[in-house]
């Protein structure tokens, strides 16, 4: 009875479907959201019905938040412009106005429309249907196998009488990681964003990706979505509330939007902590452990520049139906029912201070204790568990056109997302729900975005990173950095004081990545990229240091940077 929950849900809210447009949404995409938020950004305050704290975006949202854009005063550059008509041009269907056609369509029925490979569009039936291709191939010094990557699949879209809209994507992937990506995969037995792997020849990976989601209005203002994919919280370039670094979920959403107030209620099924052998394989063939994970978050606009939210998530072992009230406090449902479920609760805010600057931040609250949290009682407790991220955005730095920067810092105590009992952390297959680092590191990011005027075709990205972080010197030892540790079993000798960021094995990582991204056709990139990587710590008796340079062609997917 537990597993139906969420198709019981949906079928209850599918047969009270209101009759407005429905729109699919975009895939995350850190380069295709900033196009879009920095218009916000620009305009100096928030958009009353277009909220940014909870990602991705509904489709027909874009639409009318582009379109809300003609009548904002934002001094537009080359490069906005030619990006507002390729935003237009990806949504084509919803935007109020004329977007383009195709010059040359292909035996004249396929790519009528830039951003379409094909299309179907009656009074029923809306159909956008696209191919997916990634094919990359990369050195590192000193490595004489190519580093490279080869996925291919397709990409559809649509909806049912302009009242139910669905998505669905496919891919097919082998590729050979760079050493740190590859390094990662073996020591969780995951792959970053896909989970389940299997072996490609004797160094190499091969995965299969499955993303599909269905969404709805149930009413005027409630939305609803059902599916499989991955969500994010935040403005920021990481989330230490909910991320995209894990493997898709099952799940199922609601959205309502009142006035200033968006309420967003999302109940998933998860993996649960898999044990594997020596070849990063799960030991048995049985079905894998499932764990439940509930989360709420309350946005609010203050006044025209300030969006505030809080929220209060619960990953739990077992299924309990308490979590499925949209509206109840999980820790007064814990207290009634002596739950011993992991239970984080906090924050974040976004702040328009002025035209062309943001600022922005999370707090992420495990456990609470009045006298430790303030030092009054005993110094670095354990259970002070808390992650924080503080960031600024600056849209065209000193005036410069399409000149973008980006600074975050991020931390996370010791032990924040480990739990004492088994498949409670916060985790999906084996990889952080939040930050790549777990918990137990301090992290600062610097991002620069640049799109000439003279070409606005081209995307130039850097990402500047530095790490430090405490690890553990053996499985058996716990100092509060991985997550899928039992934070009462330490080993590490000390009490419930003294607990520092850093602690363990000391860490460094400084690394650096530029790409440079040429669009030749709508979603049709060609990309030239290189990263250096620099890792320092107590255990290596020398640095560990990379170089790798990749180049790769994109047909609608995002680009994979490995910036961890």
């Amino acid at each position: 009875m537990k597993k139906i929950f969420l198709l019981t849900f949906c079928l209850a809210a599918f047969f009270t479907l209101d009759g407005f447009a429905q729109g699919a949404y975009v895939p995350f995409n850190r380069d295709y959201y900033h196009m879009l938020e920095r218009y916000e950004i620009l305009d100096g305050k928030n958009n009353p019905s277009f909220h940014t704290g909870f990602k991705p975006y509904r489709r027909d949202h874009v639409a009318a938040f582009l379109d809300s854009l003609s009548e904002a005063d934002i001094s537009r550059s080359k490069a906005d412009k030619f990006n507002f008509n390729y935003l237009s041009n990806d949504n084509w269907e919803f935007i109020s106005g004329e977007t383009e056609a195709s010059k040359k369509p292909f035996l004249k029925h396929l790519y009528t429309k830039p951003a379409d490979f094909y299309h179907y569009r009656d009074s029923v039936v809306d159909i956008h249907i696209n191919p997916v291709l990634y094919l990359a191939a990369g050195f590192e010094p000193g490595i004489d196998e190519m580093r490279f990557r080869n996925s291919r699949g397709i990409e559809i879209r649509g909806s049912i009488d302009r009242k139910v809209a669905f998505y669905t994507f496919m891919t097919s992937t082998q590729t050979i990681f760079p050493s740190w990506v590859k390094d990662f995969a073996e020591h969780s037995g995951a792959i970053p964003g896909e989970g389940f792997w299997k072996r490609y020849n004797e160094t190499g990976y091969g995965f299969f990706s499955a993303r599909a989601h269905l969404s709805f209005n149930v009413t005027r203002h409630i939305e609803a979505q059902f599916g499989q994919d991955r969500n994010f919280t935040g403005e920021g370039y990481r989330s230490m509330i909910l991320s995209d670094f894990s493997n898709p979920y099952l799940f199922f959403k609601l959205n309502t939007k009142i006035w200033r107030f968006q309420l967003t209620n999302l109940w998933a099924q998860q993996t649960a902590d898999i044990f594997f052998d020596n070849q990063g394989r799960p030991t048995d063939k049985i079905r894998y452990p499932k764990k439940w994970f509930a989360m709420h978050r309350l946005g609010v606009n203050l006044g025209k520049k300030l969006n505030i939210g809080i929220f209060e998530s619960i990953m739990s072992d077992q299924f309990d139906w308490n979590y499925l009230n949209p509206i109840i406090f999980y820790r007064w449902v814990e207290h009634q029912g002596g739950s011993p479920d992991k239970l984080m609760l906090g924050t974040d805010f976004k702040w328009n201070m002025t035209r062309g600057m943001q600022l922005y931040g999370q707090f992420a609250l495990n456990e609470f204790v009045f006298t430790e949290f303030f030092e009054l009682e005993g110094e670095n407790s354990s259970r002070n568990k808390h992650g924080i991220q503080v960031g600024y955005k600056y849209i065209d730095v000193l005036k410069i056109p399409n000149l973008d920067l980006q600074l975050e810092y991020n931390q996370a105590r010791p032990y924040t997302y480990q739990e004492k009992r088994p498949f409670q952390s916060f985790s999906n297959y084996r990889t952080p729900l939040t930050h790549p680092l777990g918990a137990n590191f301090k992290e600062a990011i610097g991002i620069i975005r640049y799109q000439p005027e003279f070409l606005p075709r081209l995307f130039a990205t850097f990402t500047g990173m530095y790490q430090f972080y405490g690890d553990d010197p053996s499985e058996e030892v716990n100092f509060g950095k991985d997550v899928l540790k039992n934070r009462t079993v330490t080993n590490t000798g000390k009490g419930l004081y003294g607990h520092y960021i850093g602690q363990g094995v000391e860490n460094t990582v400084i690394m650096g990545n530029l790409n440079l991204s040429y669009m030749v056709k709508q979603n049709v990139f060609l990309d030239l990229s290189h990263s250096y990587r620099k890792r320092t710590a107590e255990d290596l008796s020398s640095p560990e240091s990379t170089n790798f340079t990749q180049f790769s062609i994109r047909v609608n997917m995002v680009r994979n940077d490995f910036n961890f």
